[in-house]
Formats: C-alpha cells, structure tokens, sequence
C-alpha cells in the first residue's frame, strides 16, 4: 500500500487540480502582486482606528490613568478585561503550531502560519494594557529582577502579576521563534521567485540562506519538533498563570480552583473564534478558498465546540458551588442569581447567549459547514468572551464584602478608545503581514499533496490504493515521452531515434530523486493528459541526447525551462554532469519564454 495511503471516505484538504508549482504560485500571488481595494479599504479603516487609539494612550500617560473610569472599589476594569481577552486570543496560534503538529493532524498546515502570526499581534496588544496601567510607562523595567540603585527593592517572586511578566514574555519568545523557523522555506521560496532585486535581497536575509537542501529539512523538523515540545506547556501553563491574578486573591467570585483550567479552555474557545474570522476574510481576499477549505473550518468548528463545552461545564459548576455555599457574598458574583437580575445583568445574559446559547448551533452539520453561519457565530463568541472577561472583573469586584463599598464602573472615552486603539492596530499588524509574509506555509501543504490533494485522491479512485501514480518515462519515442500512452495525444512528431543510436546513459533516478523533486517543484511538472509536449531540440545548446535526459528527470515544455533560474541551473548540472555551464551559458530560460510566446 502506498506511503501516502489515505481512506477515500476523508473529504481532501487541497481542492482542485493543484500541482507543486500551483501552489507556490497561489501563495506568493499576495506578497508579489499589488493589494487590491478590499485590501486599501480595511487597511485604512483599521489605521484611523489605530491611530485613534494612540491619541486615548498618549492622553492617559500625560494626564494620568484618572481619566479611566475606575474608582476606589473598582480598580481594574476595561484595562485587564481586554488584557486577558487578548492573551486568550493569541492561545489558538500555539495550539495549532505546537500541540497539532506533535499529533501529526494534516489540517494544521493550511492554518498554522496566520494562526501563528495571530497570537504574536494579540500578546503584542495583551501587553500594552499592564505597562499603561502602571501611569509610568517608562518604569515598566521596574518589573524585571534586575539589579538596581535602590538598595533592598527587589521584585516580588510570590505576586502572579510577576508570573505574568515571565509566563507573557516566554510565550512571546517561543512563539516568534517557532513562527519565524517555520517561515523560512517560505522565504526562501518568494527569494527565488520575485523579479525584484530589492525584495529578492530582503528575503534573502529573512530566509537565513535556506537553500533546500537535505541538511536544511532535517534541521529543520528537528527544530519545529523541539520548539513544540516547548510551546505546548505553554498553552496551558500562559493562561494559568494569568487566571492565578484572580484565583489566589480572597475576593469572593475570584478565590477558586477552578479556574485554571477554566480559563486555559476559555482561551482556545475564544482564539480559535477568532482564527474562523480571520481566516474566512483572508480565504476569501487572497482568493485561497482550494487551500483553507470547508474541512478546515469544520474542524475548527469542532475545536470550538469542545472547548466550547467545557467552558459551559466550568459556568455551570461555579453557579452550583456558589448557590450550594449558601454565603451570600456569592450572590453577587458573576455567576449567580444576583447577577442575572442585577444592575449588570445585560452583561450576565450576554455571556451566556454567545458563550452557550449561540454555539450550540454548530451541532448541525449544516450549519458547522456554513461559512457566512460560522462568521456570524465566531464574532458572536469574540465579544462573548469579553463579557466573560468583564464580567469576572467587574462585576465580582463591584459588590465586596463592605456594602458601603458597593459601586458601579462606567468607561470612559478613554477606555473605550484604547481598546479600540488595540483593535486597529492588531488589524494593522495581521493585514500587512499578509501583504508581506506567506499567509499559508506552502512547504508543508505540498507534503499533503499525494494523500490528501483531491488531483490525487481522485487517481487513487481510479487505479486503486496500490497505484504508484509515478509516470515512468519511456526512453523512446523521444517526442512522446510519458504521454506516448495518451492516444491521439500529438498532431505529430518529431525524428525518431533509438537510445542505442544516441548511446544515452539512463539518469540515476535514485541517487538524484532529491534533486529532481526539488527542481520539479520550482519549474512546475508535466501533466500529459492536459499539456502538449515541446521539442526541446529548438533551443540552442540543446541536442537529442540532453533531451532525452531532460525527459527522463520530467522535464518537457518550454514552459517549465522557461522558469528556470540559477538556482535550477545548478540542480540541472548536478543532475546531468555531461553538460557543465550549458544552461546558464546559452540562456535555456530565455529562448523557452520567447519560444513559449510564440506557440
């Protein structure tokens, strides 16, 4: 049975006729095309709000966070509510990248680049809310261990605010490092394919000189395995801690242990929700829609239900420990009878109909499998968990053990812009990495390709599980090549030979197929039932012998030469070690390119 064996009834991940090229070509479309009005439009709108967001920070800096809507009983509010909505979004990303690949989950590989990129710009935005809370920002050293002038002032090892600083910052580290590793074949491809000299030097340098090379992909998967080994304690480790602000405190609606694991499923609720969002936009822009497919959303649409699930469990366990205590402190926290009915109870009702009420819809197959319906729901979820967020903060800290104490939070313009502010910026962030960065790791879809690549699957359909699919090259008629089976294929052909008479040597399939895979998936392959073979032999340098050697590594159109570059040159040369410098010295590339325009 073959290696790449997959059950027919598993719908493919990779939609349409795609080959190797397709696929490099369909990602590197957005980097090396023009950004398109859809594209200058939300960009904009996202900038103004960006901006506008900067203008409520330099206010609260030079004037001072009295400008929030805090007071003496409600000293967190808005500013933590959208710290931890905004870790909780960023956890989706590691979950994808790290925990998916250790279990060897094919979907991953369309998701995983934007996803990462996501929990970069959400921890990004997640830390700017503790740093303008402190009112000096320009202290926010002052949280590190680090020696210092003051003698004895040290930091506090048993604060959980402290823990964040570490759990936040390691995460960050990880993350960055692991998202930057799996971009460098994807560098390294827009490298070779750009015509600019500028960018083909910028990615260059961000490629690290990836080259393709054996070495390179073993390296390669050993360090994406090691970083996921790191990164997966952190997906539930980083949430942990920061549910630790709130579980080791004594205020009633805090002081619980459920919350750990709570708020690490809260977590990958909210950033798989939006991950949907993100991507059913980019799908759609970038005009990926063969590659981040139904199936893709579908799972993740199981991903959220599950998670989903679990958070419903946690809601319904507070509310029963709570009622059960019998301490009527509980009746005021932000799940209780009290909240439903009290002055916050627009934000009770709102967490649980898009956290509970709204995401059991995704039970219908029909419905989990509807773009526009899984949109709606995972915005829905989005501002669900803020108020989850608000809710914990707020409402549990509004009503204390001192009922003099007892107050109510309203935001300012201030607040309300900030968060805004972050919004904008997080948009601005993810829209020009996708108009820079490869939004879709290419590499490791075009691994996927043989099992799960409807083209393929569908061959597999046709000639069994035991089919190779492998198209063996006939040494001759030289015109026919591996299309010599396709009947009436040719209009006619050229002069025949024999290999005896050209005294051709077979190429060592074997000990070059590395380099004829990796030549292939720069020049494109040859598909005979829908190309037509070129004779070779117009082009200058090359004769009946050097064509038969191209046809035997799979190369036979003028379309394929013509996309041949130094890079390609080289493996040529290594391939068929009779014809040194001929490539590049005779130009093939450009003769294909005028020889291709004039069919």
């Amino acid at each position: 049975m073959s290696s790449h064996y997959e059950a027919p009834i598993r719908e493919p991940l990779v939609l349409g006729d795609k080959t190797y090229h397709d696929i490099s070509v369909d990602v590197a479309a957005p980097v090396l095309g023009k950004a398109n009005k859809s594209w200058w439009i939300v960009f904009t709108i996202a900038l103004v709000a960006f901006l506008w967001g900067l203008g409520c920070i330099i206010y609260t800096v030079s004037t001072g966070i009295g400008v929030w809507g805090l007071n003496k009983t409600i000293g967190w509010a808005w500013d933590i509510t959208n710290f931890v909505w905004w870790v909780g979004i960023g956890h989706a990303g590691t979950l994808i990248s790290a925990v998916l690949l250790l279990f060897r989950q094919k979907w991953r590989m369309a998701v995983n680049r934007s996803a990462e990129a996501m929990t970069i710009f959400a921890v990004v935005q997640a830390g700017l809310f503790p740093i303008i809370h402190m009112g000096r920002p320009w202290l926010a050293y002052w949280v590190l261990p680090i020696p210092n002038q003051f003698g004895s002032l040290w930091v506090n090892f048993n604060s959980p605010l402290l823990w964040d600083v570490f759990a936040i910052s390691t995460y960050l580290s990880i993350s960055l490092v692991f998202w930057w590793t799996g971009l460098l074949p994807d560098f390294a491809m827009i490298r070779d394919r750009t015509q600019s000299p500028f960018q083909k030097k910028i990615y260059g340098i961000l490629s690290f000189g990836w080259s393709g090379r054996v070495k390179d992909w073993q390296r390669f998967e050993e360090v994406s395995l090691v970083l996921a080994g790191l990164a997966t304690p952190l997906v539930l480790s980083v949430h942990t801690i920061v549910s630790f602000d709130f579980a080791t405190s004594v205020v009633p609606g805090w002081h619980s242990t459920i919350y750990p694991p709570y708020f690490v499923a809260g977590a990958i609720f909210s950033g798989f929700a939006m991950v949907q969002t993100l991507l059913i936009i980019m799908r759609k822009v970038s005009h990926l829609e063969s590659y981040i497919t139904v199936l893709h959303i579908e799972y993740m649409n199981k991903v959220i239900l599950l998670t989903g699930g679990i958070v419903t469990v946690a809601y319904a366990i507070e509310f029963f420990i709570g009622w059960y205590s019998g301490v009527p402190y509980e009746n005021y926290t932000y799940l209780s009878f009290g909240a439903a009915t009290g002055p916050y109870w627009w934000a009770f009702w709102a967490l649980i109909t898009c956290n509970f009420i709204v995401p059991l819809t995704l039970w219908v197959k029909s419905l989990r499998r509807n773009i526009m319906w899984t949109f709606i729901v995972a915005l829905i979820i989005n501002i669900g968990m803020w108020f989850e967020r608000f809710d914990i903060i707020v409402v549990n800290i509004s009503k204390d053990r001192l009922t003099s104490s007892w107050t109510m939070f309203q935001p300012t313009f201030v607040d309300i812009g900030t968060f805004i502010g972050t919004i904008g910026f997080f948009f601005v962030l993810f829209l020009l990495y996708a108009r820079t960065f490869p939004v879709i790791a290419q590499a490791e879809v075009k691994t996927i390709m043989k099992s799960s690549g409807e083209a393929f699957k569908r061959l597999r359909a046709q000639h069994g599980d035991d089919h190779s699919h492998v198209q063996h090259v006939e040494q001759y008629p030289a015109d026919a090549g591996p299309a010599s089976n396709v009947e009436k294929h040719f209009d006619s052909t050229f002069d025949e030979a024999t290999p005896e008479a050209l005294n051709i040597d077979d190429v060592d399939y074997e000990q070059n197929k590395g380099r004829i895979e990796m030549l292939l998936n720069s020049v494109g392959t040859f598909e005979p039932s829908l190309q037509k073979q070129d004779n070779l032999q117009k082009i200058n340098g090359i004769g009946p012998v050097l064509e038969q050697k191209l046809h035997q590594i799979g190369i036979f159109t003028f379309d394929q030469i013509s996309r041949m570059t130094d890079r390609e040159y080289e493996l040529v040369e290594e391939i068929i070690s009779e014809f040194p410098g001929s490539p590049k010295r005779d130009d093939w590339a450009g003769q294909a390119l005028t020889l291709k325009n004039k069919n």
